[in-house]
């Protein structure tokens, strides 16, 4: 499955838009995290999505 991990700014601007296929929902915020922590966008605002179902919100 095919998921999006979005980062935007304390503006509302998007800063960072990565696509990523993943196997389960799980994975895929497994996967989503570790970008976060790796960028260090992990306390920016971020949402991760597949296929219009929001996985993972953080603001």
């Amino acid at each position: 499955m095919e998921y999006t991990l979005t980062v935007f700014n304390e503006t509302g601007e998007l800063v960072f838009e990565n696509r990523f296929e993943a196997e389960t929902d799980e994975a895929a915020k497994a996967l989503a995290e570790q970008d976060l922590h790796e960028r260090q966008y992990y306390n920016q605002t971020h949402r991760l999505t597949r296929s219009g179902t929001l996985l993972l919100f953080h603001r």
